[in-house]
């Protein structure tokens, strides 16, 4: 049996165990959730409002879901190794089988392109509204760091946040306040760090070529 240990772990740090069903957060409606992320028991009955379940139950659902994810991930021949799978196996916990199946993550890993795949991955961090969840975003970065952890041909460079914000800085109200609110939530050393590498002071005109420009924001 393939051991799915870092997929469990990565699944119950990020779910959280509920003894008590709640309502999906991004709809405050269905589907109600327990455990540590169940929406649907084993029997394939949905959970329902007011349903409990102690720890020990709520590792036998994860389990079965494991198992069920894990065999239609193996069932697609990607190529994977068992980083891959168990990182997989987390982030297909998280975003639904379906939203899986007929993403460009899976066309990336037809191609062995693994580490765009990766960068694919994380592109799956927002709300129904579209806005970003630090949560979603710790998840994916913890799922990224293990798909490619077996990897030797290739870095990944993250999700590309930051680089993103820059090039659409218009130096809007609102984008002054996300900055001002990002610079109160940074640890005050790691700020002074990225200032200084950054180089804020210098001269900030500086020509490049299309090609480069392109190369820099990943165009």
């Amino acid at each position: 049996m393939v051991p799915f240990n870092e997929a469990i772990q990565l699944i119950k740090t990020f779910e959280g165990f509920h003894e008590k069903a709640y309502s999906d957060p991004s709809t405050g409606e269905e589907a109600f959730i327990i455990g540590f992320g169940t929406t649907y028991y084993p029997d394939g009955s949905p959970v329902r409002q007011g349903h409990r379940c102690t720890k020990k139950k709520a590792l036998e659902y994860l389990n079965d879901e494991i198992k069920i994810i894990s065999t239609q991930i193996i069932d697609l021949n990607l190529g994977l190794d068992l980083s891959m799978l168990n990182a997989l196996v987390s982030f297909v916990h998280s975003i639904g089988w379906d939203s899986f199946l007929y993403s460009n993550v899976v066309d990336c890993c037809e191609r062995e392109d693994y580490n765009q795949a990766a960068k694919e991955m994380t592109k799956w961090i927002y709300d129904s509204e579209y806005t970003v969840i630090g949560g979603l975003v710790e998840r994916r970065r913890k799922e990224v760091s293990l798909f490619l952890s077996e990897l030797t041909d290739g870095t990944w460079t993250g999700s590309d946040i930051l680089l993103k914000a820059f090039r659409n800085y218009v130096a809007s109200p609102g984008q002054v306040r996300a900055i001002r609110k990002l610079q109160e939530a940074v640890d005050p050393y790691a700020l002074s760090s990225f200032a200084n590498d950054f180089e804020i002071d210098s001269d900030p005109y500086v020509e490049y070529s299309q090609s480069e420009y392109n190369t820099i924001f990943n165009l």
